[in-house]
């Protein structure tokens, strides 16, 4: 009688849902679907092989009548998730970003030559982690089209899968 190798366990799934974050070690995805002009800026220090997302909604407080969330915008959702990777042994030097989304889902609605919300996501998250001093080393942004997220915490791996496209990996 032959026995199977034991197959190791799947890694354990956190879930980021629309202005959440989460901060994580070890062998854990952190999943987040259906951005769509949101954007998911992710953070990762290879060599504590911790990471961090925030699922971002607006690219400035001064458009929430509700400024208390933290993970909604990226001028606090950044420093959010640093000091939050710090606690789990992660340098802010070896930081690195990849983001995700920021699409233009109701082009065809817009006046022509308007800045649409997802770009405006895309180049405030841009500038938090230029100024912040973290490189944005792989981005997937932009387009018509919404995105789901698999971001493997152990490797920094990221996995973006869009409705109609084949998934590509940043």
């Amino acid at each position: 009688m032959t026995r199977k190798a034991k197959e190791p366990p799947a890694p354990r799934e956190r879930v980021v849902k629309v202005a959440d974050w989460a901060a994580e070690r070890g062998d854990v995805v952190i999943v987040t679907l259906g951005l769509g002009s949101c954007v998911a800026i992710m953070l990762h220090d290879s060599n504590a092989g911790a990471g961090a997302m925030a699922h971002i909604l607006l690219p400035s407080k001064s458009l929430a009548r509700d400024a208390t969330n933290l993970a909604k915008f990226p001028e606090t959702a950044v420093p959010l998730l640093v000091e939050q990777l710090t606690t789990l042994g992660a340098e802010p030097r070896r930081l690195v970003a990849k983001l995700v989304g920021g699409a233009s889902m109701f082009a065809q609605l817009m006046t022509p030559g308007s800045v649409q919300m997802g770009e405006r996501n895309v180049a405030a998250a841009r500038d938090v982690l230029r100024r912040t001093g973290i490189p944005v080393m792989r981005e997937a942004v932009g387009g018509g089209a919404g995105r789901s997220v698999r971001f493997f915490v152990a490797d920094g791996r990221v996995e973006v899968r869009s409705v109609g496209s084949d998934a590509i990996v940043l």
